[in-house]
């Protein structure tokens, strides 16, 4: 499973790549990514920001100074090293790639990413959100009877986002098949002519 500090450093080079941005900016286009659930604060952000410009992936410009402040504002773009980062993160096709917490910014991101590599992400989330349906479904029905009607109620309600989900990515995935290009087609070689057949047409004799 990822860490947290490898999926903003993930989100962050990606939207980097739209064009520099300062903490503020980068915090709010990170937040509606990630989902309210999932609400990232500066102690988080700063933290990734700093390590990543110790790396070298990201590097600070001139700081702006906005009307309504004298403060400057610190922006952030992205360095070559930091592109060459975020394509080879983006082409892991690993368990990492569709876990619960890096499969939402990695989806954002499928635009740059070829349609074989999104095709096998999109396959290894389905196939791991059909595994936890499984195990659930099983368990819900020996527990059902062992659990009031509010705690059965929220456990179904959890199988059903889940079936969702699976529906969703099942769309998905027939969607990349069938925009995929056709393989073309092979030429038809010439059938064989026959021997003693001529290509002229012969006339009886006068």
């Amino acid at each position: 499973m990822a860490r947290r500090g490898e999926t903003i450093e993930l989100a962050v080079l990606g939207l980097l790549h739209e064009g520099p941005m300062h903490g503020y900016e980068l915090r709010k286009r990170l937040n509606l990514m990630l989902g309210w659930s999932r609400v990232l604060s500066y102690g988080s952000l700063y933290p990734a920001l700093k390590k990543m410009l110790r790396q070298q992936l990201i590097e600070e410009t001139a700081p702006t100074k906005t009307p309504v402040s004298r403060r400057p504002k610190i922006v952030y773009q992205v360095t070559e090293a930091g592109t060459a980062e975020f394509e080879r993160l983006m082409s892991e096709v690993g368990p990492a790639a569709w876990e619960d917490d890096t499969f939402d910014i990695r989806f954002a991101f499928f635009g740059r990413t070829d349609m074989e590599i999104r095709l096998r992400v999109l396959e290894g989330r389905r196939m791991r959100l059909q595994e936890r349906l499984d195990r659930v479904q099983s368990q819900l029905s020996m527990t059902e009877a062992e659990v009031d009607r509010y705690a059965a109620e929220l456990q179904r309600h959890g199988v059903e986002s889940v079936e969702r989900e699976v529906r969703w990515l099942s769309d998905l995935i027939n969607s990349e098949r069938q925009a995929a290009p056709a393989a073309p087609t092979p030429p038809v070689p010439p059938a064989p002519r026959e021997e003693g057949t001529s290509t002229t047409s012969q006339t009886s004799g006068a």
